[in-house]
């Protein structure tokens, strides 16, 4: 993709490039959801063979220094990419202002946390710390090159190409730990696999983006897209430390190997709902931001994004918390026994997470990033006071502190997103409860009648759970369809979920050529 023309303006020459704005969202989201789901395979293998190959103290050692490499990788990142895709107009000077003020700011959060390695090492009283905290410092800097360039490719709406780059990039940082798990470098393997993914993200993006910018210049409007993007970063900053303190809880109190059977866990816990969160975040910000003044529709389609999230959200929540003690065993085998109890705690919060998200969306689309920081501090300060307060209990305390303060947050947190647009709680409410309530209803009929069923609970080993798996999956799936088409007095809610799939699939596109005000993508997305 070439992103400047002669003039120095942002006019990108693309392939099919004249695409109306919804054929370009619904088809982004779908190659987006469609990665997000090989992305979440490729997890799910790296899970099953690492899970073998390396203990829980591996896995708990590498998390004690992702949990601040993570915030300095992608707390710039967040903030570059989101203010480049909210602005109406892109130069080159502009651009190449701001990839230099990024790669600078990436090489100093790369030396600075290298050093910091003797600190962590002291924290949390593990001498093995220093030599990975370098060694996984370099992701910071192989993340910040390319962050002008994704953010330009996003902006052109690139998100199928920026797919296949993703898939590749996922594949070549699992196989990098696999073989050097298998070669038996333990927590190496985890931290070699990190770097390769970065790396190979970096390279992947300057193929699809060849662009070589300029010198950085004043006055190309670079104040006004840092102050916006120093928003979105310090409001990235508080929601980081606010859900990851919870690893540096546990690690602090109950050491690595505990720490470890936590974060498992957590990555069902999060994957099963980030996946389908982060597939489609950049297309719902770039499609609705260019609706924005158009009050109505924007409304609707907001709306329209909740329904769909909370349709698939709380089904999920529902299955996975009635499978997850037997999916953790067929996962990651029967010394990860620990992890599935603390799962089932989890699972419950995935479909109103999946929800909560969706806030985010709108603050940044209609560029009130400042309004959405002054949010992150609440969810800090509530999301960290629960962590206190449920500390005692152990990490499966911490899994319920995280339940609880996501149905705490959720309709507030959409009430005040909502505000500058005229969008309120109880319309998002409104559009919610039927899900919540289909997938309670549903969850328990399934509970009650499988948990009678002691011939199937007695079966043994891997067989058994993918039994249980099986049986428990389609029973809750018939009852939870039966209830949303029950609560909505008719089957709307389905149609509108095979609209949409036929959509991704590229089906009905001579219907959607219509012009951009028109769009309807962010309804999909």
């Amino acid at each position: 993709m070439k992103p400047f023309d002669a003039n120095g303006d942002f006019s990108p020459t693309v392939p099919g490039g004249g695409h109306a704005l919804r054929r370009m969202a619904v088809r982004g989201a779908g190659a987006t959801l469609l990665s997000g789901g090989i992305a979440l395979a490729i997890q799910i293998v790296a899970t099953v063979v690492l899970g073998r190959l390396l203990t829980p103290r591996d896995f708990g050692l590498a998390t004690m220094v992702t949990t601040f490499s993570l915030l300095l990788m992608n707390g710039p990142a967040n903030g570059f990419i989101d203010s480049l895709l909210q602005r109406k107009e892109v130069t080159h000077a502009l651009a190449s202002t701001l990839f230099w003020v990024s790669l600078g700011i990436g090489a100093v959060l790369t030396v600075g946390f290298a050093a910091a390695g003797p600190l962590l090492a002291k924290f949390y009283g593990e001498p093995s710390l220093p030599p990975i905290t370098a060694g996984l410092s370099l992701t910071i800097l192989f993340t910040a090159v390319p962050i002008i360039h994704a953010a330009l490719l996003r902006r052109a709406m690139q998100f199928t190409a920026l797919a296949k780059n993703d898939i590749i990039a996922r594949a070549v940082g699992v196989l990098a730990s696999i073989a050097f798990g298998l070669a038996g470098w333990g927590y190496w393997s985890l931290v070699i696999g990190a770097c390769a993914l970065a790396a190979s993200t970096a390279v992947g993006v300057f193929i699809l983006c060849p662009w070589l910018p300029g010198p950085p210049r004043r006055r190309t409007g670079s104040a006004t897209t840092l102050r916006f993007a120093s928003h979105i970063s310090g409001r990235f900053s508080l929601n980081y430390f606010a859900r990851n303190s919870d690893n540096l809880l546990v690690g602090w109190r109950f050491g690595a190997h505990a720490l470890g059977f936590y974060k498992k866990a957590y990555d069902l816990f999060a994957l099963s709902a980030g996946q389908l969160v982060s597939a489609t975040s950049n297309v719902a910000v770039s499609a609705l931001s260019r609706v924005r003044d158009d009050r109505p529709q924007y409304i609707r389609y907001v709306l329209g994004a909740i329904a769909v999230m909370s349709f698939l959200g709380m089904g999920l929540a529902g299955d996975l918390t009635l499978v997850g003690k037997d999916l953790i065993r067929v996962l990651l085998g029967p010394k990860w026994s620990t992890a599935g109890v603390i799962f089932t705690y989890f699972a419950p919060g995935i479909g109103v997470m999946i929800v909560y998200y969706i806030h985010g969306w709108i603050h940044v689309s209609i560029g009130r990033a400042d309004r959405w920081l002054r949010w992150s501090i609440v969810e800090w300060i509530v999301t960290f006071g629960s962590f206190l307060l449920f500390l005692p209990f152990g990490p499966q305390g911490i899994a319920v502190a995280w339940c609880v303060t996501y149905w705490v947050l959720t309709i507030p947190a959409m009430g005040y997103a909502g505000k500058p647009i005229g969008l309120g709680a109880a319309r998002v409410l409104e559009t919610v409860w039927r899900y919540v309530v289909a997938s309670l209803m549903a969850s328990l009929v399934t509970y009650i009648t499988l948990g009678r069923a002691s011939a199937m609970q007695d079966i043994p080993g891997a067989a058994g759970a993918l039994l249980r798996i099986a049986a428990t999956t389609l029973l809750f799936c018939a009852l939870y369809l039966g209830g949303v088409t029950l609560l909505h007095g008719g089957t709307e809610p389905l149609r509108r979920i095979l609209r949409l799939l036929g959509e991704l699939r590229g089906k009905g596109q001579a219907k959607s050529a219509a012009p951009d005000h028109t769009t309807g993508g962010v309804s999909v997305a």
